[in-house]
């Protein structure tokens, strides 16, 4: 298995509340849609960067795959011009 784990800052006048509720409701239904994916939450950070994503896959290839999926691609279209930074790291337990 790999844990997928994101860290976000959104642009400057973003409402980060109602940017976090989208994002979550786009990202978090594609469980069960793209394979290898088991789970995914998006939360909104109390300090440091304004949201996490967390998620686990299968393998590594299925991290990679689940980055060129259609799904995810137009999951992203919502509100990918809203992010400002981004930082992530991948790990196998």
């Amino acid at each position: 298995m790999v844990k997928h784990i994101v860290l976000y800052t959104l642009k400057e006048g973003v409402d980060k509340d109602a940017a976090v509720a989208l994002i979550a409701s786009k990202l978090e239904p594609l469980v069960g849609r793209i394979p290898g994916l088991f789970h995914m939450e998006v939360r909104r950070c109390y300090a440091g960067m304004d949201y996490a994503l967390y998620s686990e896959f299968e393998n590594a290839e299925a991290v990679k795959n689940y980055r060129a999926h259609p799904l995810h691609q137009e999951a992203k279209s919502h509100f990918h011009h809203m992010l400002q930074t981004r930082v992530s790291a991948d790990f196998e337990v």
